[in-house]
């Protein structure tokens, strides 16, 4: 099947978008004709050079649309149906099979190498092969090949473009929230970092009943939206401000949660010391592979304070996604306010738009 896909020759390239060549689904797959894809973060860092992922590759994992083919083993979806689509994961591992295909032990190859685990790929071009799927998808993209595990079904009504950044940045920051930190009434949480994930983060912790949410960042305008959206404290970083101690003024003694959002080596070593005696310190921002930053062991043990990596918001597709419509459709969830849409050969203007700070969420439509 012949379509058209956004390409990185090589790292900091610019996308391109060139006509493709879409393989057959196997039997576990699905084929989904593309209307919207989010533009995260992580893409960006692919199209750096600065993840381990191949190019020339085909980026895009906030991907939503419609089914047009199933492979003979498909029972969850059916030709015709609205979905999301999100990250893969293999489905029988030990942690797949305890309903956390989010720790999936093939996680890491499956989402981020951009092939199937056998070295194939699901796009062609005249020049060769292109590295596809990037986490299970490449919805930078026309039509996609999807794993059936990696899609949750949307109702008719829900606009593609409000949902399909779902599928990473905003079920991340949310399910981070909701899921892994699992806060709750009366709670009180820092998050650093104002993006997408970060803002959908400071919602989470709005729904969950949060009392104290402290948003920190470095945009005033992004701070400004936080508190818009349910931030009760917002803080500036810039000026050589010392961000622990201005978050331990507002929670003495430190806050219980922290979330760091940004990918900033910095802005995580400050979570981990504005976190108080056994609170935790949840980390969600992606930096460049490599990136290390150092701690005060002792500081940690005497305190009983937890580091927890969380990934993709410890969400389970089929059902995060769902709840997360559930609340938007209640008015609860307006990440609709985050997004603004480009047409897909606008897919530069939406990056730079994104580096620039000017633009919370692009969302690509594709037609």
């Amino acid at each position: 099947m012949k379509t058209t896909a956004a390409v990185v020759e090589r790292p900091g390239a610019p996308f391109e978008l060139v006509e493709a060549e879409l393989g057959e689904p196997r039997a576990d797959e699905v084929v989904i004709e593309v209307s919207a894809s989010g533009i995260c973060h992580t893409d960006l860092i692919a199209q750096s050079g600065q993840f381990p992922t191949p190019l020339p590759a085909v980026l895009g994992h906030e991907g939503a649309g419609t089914v047009i083919a199933v492979g003979d083993d498909v029972t969850r979806v059916r030709v015709g149906d609205r979905v999301a689509m999100s990250y893969d994961s293999c489905g029988h591992c030990s942690a797949c099979s305890a309903s956390r295909p989010f720790s999936c032990g093939e996680f890491f190859p499956r989402n981020f190498l951009a092939q199937r685990l056998d070295g194939t790929t699901t796009l062609t071009r005249a020049g060769g092969a292109l590295h596809a799927p990037f986490f299970g998808q490449s919805s930078f993209s026309t039509h996609a090949i999807c794993h059936e595990c990696g899609v949750a079904k949307i109702p008719d009504d829900v606009p593609f473009e409000v949902v399909a950044p779902f599928g990473c940045g905003i079920q991340t920051g949310a399910g981070s929230v909701l899921n892994a930190l699992a806060v709750g009434p009366g709670d009180t949480i820092a998050i650093l970092g104002t993006g997408g994930v970060g803002l959908s983060a400071v919602m989470g912790a709005r729904i969950a009943g949060c009392a104290t949410i402290v948003a920190v960042d470095l945009d005033a305008s992004r701070l400004a939206l936080a508190a818009e959206l349910g931030a009760t404290d917002t803080i500036h970083a810039g000026g050589g401000l010392d961000v622990v101690a201005a978050v331990q003024e507002i929670v003495p003694g430190g806050v219980p949660y922290a979330l760091e959002c940004s990918g900033s080596p910095d802005a995580l070593r400050a979570a981990i010391d504005m976190v108080g005696s056994g609170g935790t310190c949840g980390i969600v921002g992606a930096p460049p592979d490599g990136t290390r930053i150092d701690f005060d062991v002792n500081a940690i043990l005497a305190t009983g304070r937890t580091i927890r990596g969380l990934v993709e918001g410890e969400s389970v597709i089929g059902d995060f996604i769902p709840h997360l419509i559930d609340l938007w459709r209640a008015g609860e969830f307006p990440v609709d306010r985050l997004v603004r849409t480009f047409r897909f050969d606008e897919i530069n203007d939406a990056v730079a738009r994104m580096h620039d700070g000017s633009v919370v969420k692009p969302v690509l439509l594709m037609r």
